[in-house]
């Protein structure tokens, strides 16, 4: 790549100095000619107000004013007559707006030209104004030119005749044939590269090339030749929007191909303003017109290449990204071929037709170059790959043999791990075995200790009514032993004897043992003993529902008639002052294991009991309430009381297994687990609602068909 740029340097240099005098033999200098100018900041003054004005002397062959959208008046006199037979002024500048020659003899205008569009139309419209000269110039006879600019106002001056001016234009079409076949071919190329690759960095590209191309030639005049008339609006902006257009996908390619999003976040960010800033030149070209927009075009374009060369030196460099020095290489040869298109100008290298297209030549070497670049990023990524995945590979290699070695080592550890796993396997059967024991036996201890609890309350609430039973049996005895005794007086009357006597002394024992409060004694008696029977009779359907706890099939039950029932076995624990609210809702039958949700029931009304009797605080009347309802094919038990409450913390862990408030003995922990266990079994659903001081609910949700 040096070599290259080396050789692309002393080729541009040494080419700058060929054919130095194509050009300048014929410059009006050398043909008699002596320049001085007049500045016209009105642009409104005529001929006749400037013949005595003071003109400064010019002393290039070059008409350099800069950027100035004043008018300049061009004076030229001669010291001697000449003849210029078939002569031609030619200004070598297709972009000034405004050229008109005035030939004056003797204070006399005696020639009026404005540049012609007629001579040599095929050519004379794409490379600048053409004049036809007098035939005879006499040495008093004074040409002035009116030329003024909206751009640069660079108007090299010559005097050719016609056979030279149409060899000129020839060679300078072929030059402009051949740059635009370069650019053509780059265009097409790089356009079926990018619907091949779909990389947006050859879409920035080929626009890069479309605008650079019609920026070259506008400023040519072949784009007003070929393409659009001379003076439109497109050809009077043409320069500066095309350039302005070059500039903003000069940034996003740049942007693009050199990635400094991933490089440099700097460089990245700088370019990124530099693509804003030629946004907002485009929107001043459109508000503002030419003036201010070129000269804000000529400022980015220095800033752009600075930015530019600056970034790819920093990406190839230090990030060592090779495609980089390709762009690097390109915009340096655009850089110098610029550099010494400008030097032409001043005189400083010669002005000929290699100059005057050399900033052609290098922006055509750039394309190239450019081209070239895009083309090594595509093969430095290839390579990248390539590289990525042969280490892959190796490593990949590496790690088969790493695992095999390790498969040995592993099935080795494998075994013996196999066999403490199976050890600790049969020990860990020996403790699950124990711990199912273990579980087995405390939820019988549970069910044990509830057993205990219930038969004492049972013991207690059948005595009651057998009391009661056994206390009449008694008196009930002895009054129907009086009854008895009476039927037997009435059997052994002698109706031999005197019948009534015997009558009498029958309606004297009656009256002994009163027969009227016998009878009523012994239906009063009856009575209580029915009650008790009936009491007992109840307790006993009580029982029948809890006798079948360990039954495994799913019933259709009354839920109702189990709150009921285990109301009845606890009453014997209701304390004086609890006052059981039943709300008994309609409820349908629901599907579940009896005993199992009778089990629910009664360890959540014992513990509503117990939680009722260790309250410090007793109130006049505590109450119990127990609420059913259905809704929405569920049914809903509510057990609510008014006891002491829980704490948040308490609440969240009450359905822990062997998690108690109670004190060391009293009780298993496992109770509210069982509960929680056998909701979920039924796919119902517990909530706890509880405040410390105030009381706890537990509402309970049953699906009516679980399944």
């Amino acid at each position: 790549m040096k070599r290259l740029l080396r050789f692309l340097f002393l080729f541009a240099f040494s080419l700058s100095f060929l054919n130095a005098s194509a050009v300048y033999h014929e410059g009006i200098v050398e043909n008699g000619f002596t320049p001085s100018y007049y500045r016209d900041g009105t642009n409104k003054a005529k001929l006749n107000q400037l013949l005595d004005k003071k003109f400064t002397l010019i002393n290039a062959e070059i008409f350099n004013f800069g950027l100035d959208s004043a008018t300049f008046w061009i004076k030229m006199t001669r010291q001697n007559d000449k003849s210029f037979t078939n002569n031609i002024l030619f200004i070598d500048q297709s972009r000034l707006a405004l050229a008109e020659m005035y030939v004056v003899r003797k204070d006399n205008i005696i020639q009026v030209s404005p540049h012609s569009s007629s001579l040599y139309k095929n050519n004379s419209l794409a490379q600048g104004k053409i004049f036809k000269l007098p035939e005879l110039i006499h040495k008093d006879d004074v040409i002035f030119l009116r030329l003024r600019a909206t751009e640069t106002f660079l108007a090299p001056v010559s005097i050719k005749d016609e056979g030279s001016l149409l060899s000129t234009f020839s060679l300078r079409g072929i030059i402009f044939g051949f740059y635009t076949g370069i650019m053509v071919i780059m265009f097409v190329y790089n356009l079926f590269l990018f619907i091949i690759i779909r990389d947006k960095s050859y879409l920035y590209y080929i626009f890069y090339i479309l605008f650079t191309w019609l920026t070259q030639i506008s400023i040519q005049g072949y784009s007003s030749k070929y393409f659009w008339a001379q003076g439109s609006v497109l050809d009077n902006y043409s320069v500066v929007l095309f350039s302005s257009l070059t500039l903003v996908f000069t940034s996003l390619f740049t942007l693009s191909f050199l990635n400094t999003k991933v490089f440099s976040k700097i460089w990245h960010k700088l370019i990124s303003i530099f693509f804003y800033l030629t946004l907002i030149n485009l929107a001043v070209l459109y508000f503002s017109g030419i003036y201010y927009a070129f000269i804000t075009m000529q400022f980015l374009t220095i800033t752009g290449t600075i930015l530019a060369l600056s970034a790819a030196n920093f990406v190839y460099f230090k990030k060592h990204f090779k495609p980089a020095g390709y762009y690097l290489v390109a915009w340096s040869v655009l850089l110098i071929g610029a550099i010494l298109f400008i030097l032409k100008d001043y005189g400083v290298i010669p002005y000929n037709n290699f100059t005057i297209y050399l900033l052609q030549i290098a922006s055509a070497i750039e394309v190239m170059l450019l081209s070239f670049a895009l083309a090594d990023k595509i093969n430095f990524f290839k390579k990248e790959n390539e590289v990525a995945q042969a280490q892959a590979l190796n490593t990949s290699l590496e790690n088969q043999k790493l695992i095999r070695e390790q498969n040995v080592v592993l099935e080795k550890k494998v075994k013996e791990r196999t066999e403490e796993l199976e050890s600790a396997n049969s020990t860990l059967n020996v403790t699950l075995t124990n711990l199912k024991d273990t579980q087995s036996q405390l939820v019988d201890a549970e069910k044990m200790a509830a057993l205990g609890q219930l038969t004492a309350g049972i013991a207690h609430e059948i005595n009651n009514p057998i009391n009661f039973v056994t206390s009449n049996i008694k008196p009930l005895e002895l009054d129907i032993n009086d009854l008895k005794e009476i039927i037997t007086k009435y059997e052994e009357i002698d109706f031999d004897q005197d019948v009534k006597s015997q009558i009498e002394e029958i309606e004297a024992f009656k009256k002994q043992i009163d027969l009227g409060f016998v009878n009523n004694e012994i239906t009063s008696l009856l009575s209580g003993i029915s009650e008790g029977a009936k009491r007992t009779a109840e307790i006993i359907r009580s029982l029948r529902n809890f006798s079948r706890v360990d039954e495994t099939d799913m019933k259709p039950i009354d839920l109702n008639e189990g709150l009921q029932s285990t109301l009845v076995l606890v009453r014997n624990n209701l304390p004086d002052n609890l006052t059981v609210v039943k709300e008994y809702g309609n409820l349908p039958k629901v599907e579940c294991l009896p005993g199992k949700i009778n089990q629910v029931f009664m360890n959540l009304v014992s513990n509503a009991i117990q939680a009722i009797k260790i309250k410090e605080d007793q109130k006049e009347e505590e109450f119990l309430t127990i609420k059913t309802w259905y809704i929405d094919q569920q049914v809903k038990i509510s057990i609510k009381d008014t006891g002491i409450g829980m704490t948040e913390e308490t609440k969240h862990r009450i359905f822990e297994p062997f998690f108690t408030t109670k004190d060391i003995g009293e009780g298993t922990g496992l109770g509210l687990s069982i509960v929680f266990s056998i909701i979920e079994k039924h796919k119902g659903h517990i909530e706890v609602i509880s405040k410390l001081g105030e009381g706890t609910e537990f509402i309970i949700t049953l699906n009516v068909n679980p399944e």
